[in-house]
């Protein structure tokens, strides 16, 4: 936390230890922030708003601000009576029916490398329908907002508020892109130079998973929360910097144990002259407390929906106004129930009412609630806690392209520029393809192993044109080259799905979103598309290409190309046209899978899985095997997909000694993994098992809205066996077609497979030999006695089929279980196909 003293700072002669006085540790605040004069613009408008200290100036006659005139309209309020904000700024808007941006000149506004960007977006009654607008909204190579619909309930402005860092001495642009038919538009913004309030992930505490996090001066924020904590709203008119504060009552979880502590009338004691820009006096002279006597010593907890997918910096304002004396009261902060930091506020100074702030940078957590607590402490002779503000930002991670900017025709500046720059171009792309003639004429008269394999150039940064396939590593070993032949144009991708148009959104899942398209040459695809440059998932995203790259298999998704231009991460697959086997066991709008249709795609997804094990391509762990990744195609062929977080290498190596961090789906994660981290190709085969449950049983791995016993699916159906009662728990709509000696065998084959010492676990194809065995046994007629009454359920007990003879060839499997069913182990078919195995039974009726 920063310490700032009130003492006269002494000012050395020499320049470069002022230099370093002025960019030390301490990150002194600069002298004398002022409060910006611009930039403050009325969108649509030629009439100037003026609003508390501020001066919106049209953006038709800002002499200083430029947009693409040529792309946009403006439009008005048709109903100015009924504005209900009592402010002009929101009776005109810019509307853009095509990707276009305003302009601000920043030379001249100084050398701060933060910039603070506020948008006002309201929907009013217009010429134009401003609540059908869907868009983007993106400024210094980052996107700021995605999908964004200024729509609401309340019919009330929404103003999205970003800092941003800019390099001076050029211009700033903020670019507006509608979505598929539809458009963009703005009422108003504002743009600053920040106010000298710090944000920086370098410097806040880390809490939770940081991975991926972006540091220090490069970071974008959106503000998120900015709470009053026991205090009223301030609202902008009446704030320094015209931020808006809110109060904490709607997010408090128990309003029972706390109090809104008294108003504190003096002034607080700032340590900098600019103190007031990190927070408002308003709100350091209010603050919530602990009401001890009523509350018994419970934490204060406020809860705030937040981005999960998003990490987030944290920012707890304090300022002891309760204490009667310093040093008699310490507390605990917590953050998402886990404790972060002891609040003691000796440690920032010596006087009471000294305002204070810590920033705690929270990493994703999977929740979309992000939890905020204060509590009693054993350090402290006073049994009390307190906070008085709060505010949340959203790191933001998604880069955007940004468009090279075509000046007028009628400027003749640039013509000169253009000519040079075009004769330029000219001579070097000449230059390269003489190089490249020369580079493929050694390339024929070399010897090569394949002559279409070449190495893909290294990833460079957000918004270049290059590769973002890196060299260094995936997995810890180097990455092999990259077929150049999957390449595929982003041109073609965006002409495939119509712009990423939202109706051919056929999934969504952590990588992003899945399109259908259709290639120029009629090939049906799938395109998984991960937010524009987010650079999230780069890792799974070259796992999955070297992986797809090398690899063939019926039962396997096939890789169709890729794209990783612009900062783009685009997987284009095979259209498999049915979606995932999880829409089909749970989805009550598709047709219901037979018992029969089921096995035959276990079978198919073990085939799958096995090549992976065994095949040609040396050895590969799937590590996310679940039913989401098992897709059915027109016919219901079975294909494994999603190999981002596969290995790949030799399976003995893994089995010996290879340790990863363990990564996987909760309910599929094989124990034996998470404890030791020794990653085996028996942990797909435990996930497998649950995937087996859940063909059965037609219900998710771990389903949190049942009883704990029955949490998880592996646990549960288990039990359920053991106990005679696994019928109980079988998908209802198949329960009068099962065979009962399929489902033995079938249910035998997932409780191996799901065997706590991965040891004891059968390899893929002995699971793919049982299952064969079981659809087999699914075809028999069940014989019964004749004194059997017919109409009992035939599955009320297991009934033995007549078999002449059928060898077990499974490696695993105990013979006598075999044996049970009146089967001789007669020769040795270890050589011989599960098909052709089953070729040679021979029983009564059978189909």
């Amino acid at each position: 936390m920063e310490k700032f003293h009130s003492q006269r700072l002494y000012i050395p002669p020499f320049p470069f230890l002022l230099f370093l006085l002025q960019f030390s540790s301490l990150h002194l605040f600069s002298s004398a922030y002022n409060p910006p004069d611009k930039y403050f613009i009325n969108c649509g408008s030629n009439q100037g708003v003026s609003t508390s200290r501020r001066s919106f100036v049209g953006d038709k006659n800002s002499g200083s601000v430029s947009f693409t005139k040529q792309n946009s309209i403006s439009v008005e309020n048709t109903n100015q009576s009924q504005n209900s904000n009592n402010s002009t700024l929101y009776n005109t808007a810019r509307v853009f029916r095509q990707q276009s941006s305003y302009a601000f000149d920043i030379n001249d506004v100084g050398n701060s490398t933060n910039y603070l960007v506020r948008l006002h977006f309201l929907v009013f009654p217009s010429t134009v329908d401003l609540s059908s607008a869907v868009f983007d909204v993106s400024a210094s190579g980052f996107l700021l907002l995605h999908n964004f619909t200024a729509k609401n309930n309340t019919n009330t402005p929404l103003v999205k508020e970003f800092y941003l860092p800019i390099n001076a001495n050029k211009k700033f642009r903020i670019y507006f892109t509608p979505l598929e038919s539809s458009l963009a538009f703005v009422n108003a913004i504002e743009f600053f130079p920040a106010p000298p309030v710090n944000f920086s992930l370098g410097e806040a505490i880390k809490v939770g998973q940081q991975q991926g996090q972006k540091t220090g001066s490069s970071s974008v924020f959106q503000t998120v929360y900015r709470i009053n904590v026991g205090g009223q709203e301030i609202e902008s008119n009446d704030e320094i910097i015209w931020r808006n504060w809110d109060t904490d009552d709607k997010f408090l979880i128990s309003k029972g144990n706390s109090k809104e502590s008294q108003f504190y009338s003096n002034p607080p004691n700032y340590l900098s002259e600019d103190g007031e820009y990190v927070a408002p006096a308003l709100v350091y002279q209010t603050a919530r407390e602990m009401d001890v006597n009523a509350s018994g010593g419970s934490n204060i907890t406020w809860g705030f929906n937040v981005n999960k997918s998003a990490g987030h910096l944290v920012r707890f304002h304090f300022c002891d106004i309760i204490s009667v004396s310093l040093g008699v009261i310490v507390f605990n902060l917590y953050i998402n129930g886990n404790f972060s930091k002891a609040i003691d506020p000796t440690d920032n100074s010596t006087l009471l009412a000294t305002p204070f702030h810590y920033d705690f940078s929270v990493g994703s957590h999977g929740s979309d609630v992000m939890n905020i607590g204060i509590g009693l402490s054993k350090k402290t002779t006073e049994n009390n806690a307190f906070l008085n503000g709060l505010e949340i930002l959203e790191i933001k991670r998604g880069l955007a392209l940004t468009p090279v900017e075509n000046e007028e025709s009628g400027n003749k500046k640039t013509k000169a520029p253009i000519v040079i720059g075009s004769a330029i171009g000219g001579f070097a792309l000449l230059c390269i393809l003489v190089v490249g003639f020369f580079k493929l004429r050694r390339r024929k008269m070399k010897p090569v192993e394949n002559s279409s394999w070449g190495q893909v150039p290294p990833y460079v940064g957000g918004g270049s044109s290059h590769s973002r396939i890196a060299d260094p590593t995936i997995n810890g070993s180097p990455l092999p080259n990259l077929h150049l032949g999957l390449k595929i144009p982003f041109a073609e991708i965006q002409l495939a799905t119509k712009n990423f148009n939202s109706k051919l959104i056929i999934g969504k899942g952590g990588f992003g979103n899945v399109y259908k398209g259709t290639l120029v040459n009629g090939t049906k695809v799938a395109v998984k598309r991960s937010a524009p440059g987010s650079g999230q998932g780069l890792p799974e995203f070259q796992t999955e290409i070297t992986i797809l790259s090398k690899i063939r298999h019926r039962h396997l998704v096939s890789l169709i190309g890729y794209c990783d231009e612009r900062s783009e991460m685009i997987l284009v697959y095979e259209f498999v046209e049915k979606g995932t086997l999880r829409d089909h066991l749970y989805n009550p709008g598709l047709p219901r899978l037979s018992w029969k249709q089921r096995l035959e795609i276990c079978i198919g997804a073990a085939n799958g899985l096995h090549y992976l094990h065994k095949g040609l391509s040396g050895g590969i762990i799937h590590r996310d095997v679940k039913s989401t990744n098992i897709l059915l195609d027109k016919n219901h062929v079975a294909k494994v997909s999603d190999f981002g977080l596969s290995k790949s290498g030799p399976l003995d190596e893994f089995e010996t000694h290879v340790s990863t961090n363990v990564k996987g789906t909760l309910g599929y994660l094989d124990p034996e993994y998470f404890r030791t981290q020794q990653l085996t190709e028996k942990s797909d085969v435990y996930s497998f098992g649950v995937v087996l449950l859940e063909v059965l049983c037609a219900r998710p791995a771990i389903d949190t809205l049942l009883p704990r016993e029955q949490m998880n699916l592996a646990e549960w159906a288990m039990k359920c066996k053991n106990k005679g009662l696994l019928e109980d728990i079988i998908d209802p709509s198949i329960k009068g077609q099962i065979n009962p000696n399929s489902l033995r065998k079938f249910s035998e084959t997932a409780e191996k497979c799901l065997q706590d010492d991965s040891g004891d676990r059968p390899a893929m194809s002995d699971v793919i030999w049982d299952l064969e065995f079981a659809l087999q046994l699914q075809k028999m007629p069940v014989l019964r006695q004749p004194h059997e009454d017919s109409t009992v359920n035939s599955s009320s007990a297991f009934l033995r089929p007549n078999v002449e003879y059928l060898p077990s060839v499974s490696t695993t499997a105990d013979n006598d279980d075999d044996n049970e069913y009146g089967l001789s182990n007669v020769c040795d078919f270890s050589e011989v196909s599960a098909s052709e195995v089953f070729s040679l039974l021979k029983t009564d009726g059978a189909k």
